[in-house]
């Protein structure tokens, strides 16, 4: 399948990240630091966006005003997606990380996202590649998206045709756009810095 050019981005930092508590679809503010972040995607799309661009957004809050920030000024609306919204976490949301990797067998969290997909009563990998797969399906021509960790790696793992099981070895991080386009990732950082 043929996609279009992508700008991807991981919402700005939150007080949960902070505290290393899992957020699934439950939510928490961005901290300074995240509206920074969110702030410094803004001045990076500025200068790398075409005309017509699209901005899809996880209705999440803390993506929403991620979007929101890094928007600002550039004239363009943000639309809600819920097929960006973070993976579900069932019985974990809201659970602090160091908690469940005390409880979890050690071998389970040695990945640093695939044990995500084990929660009780919440997403299988299967369906969020199911989710993530038609989203880029509908995808009509060159597009922001705003979205979570776990959900902007599978998303891009999809883009470049890698397998999700492969996820933790595309490159995260808050306040950077990861551009993606002819099968080719790039993160872009601050000052127009690309680095692979």
């Amino acid at each position: 399948m043929s996609l279009p050019e992508m700008w991807i981005l991981r919402h700005g930092e939150t007080e949960w990240n902070v505290e290393g508590r899992l957020q699934g679809h439950l939510d928490s503010p961005l901290t300074e630091t995240g509206l920074r972040q969110a702030r410094a995607q803004g001045a990076i799309l500025e200068t790398c966006l075409p005309e017509g661009v699209s901005v899809l957004s996880s209705p999440s809050g803390r993506a929403w005003e991620t979007a929101r920030i890094a928007v600002a000024g550039l004239g363009l609306e943000v639309v809600a997606e819920p097929d960006l919204r973070e993976i579900d976490m069932g019985d974990w949301h809201g659970e602090l990380i160091s908690d469940l990797a005390a409880r979890l067998p050690e071998d389970m969290t040695e990945d640093p996202h695939l044990w995500k997909f084990t929660a009780p009563g919440g997403e299988r990998l299967e369906q969020m590649e199911a989710r993530l797969s038609r989203l880029l399906a509908r995808l009509a021509g060159p597009t922001v998206i705003v979205t979570h960790g776990v959900t902007s790696r599978a998303l891009r793992c999809l883009a470049l045709g890698l397998p999700l099981e492969r996820m933790g070895e595309v490159p995260g991080g808050q306040g950077v756009v990861h551009h993606v386009k002819d099968g080719m990732a790039t993160v872009i950082a601050g000052q127009g810095r690309i680095r692979g």
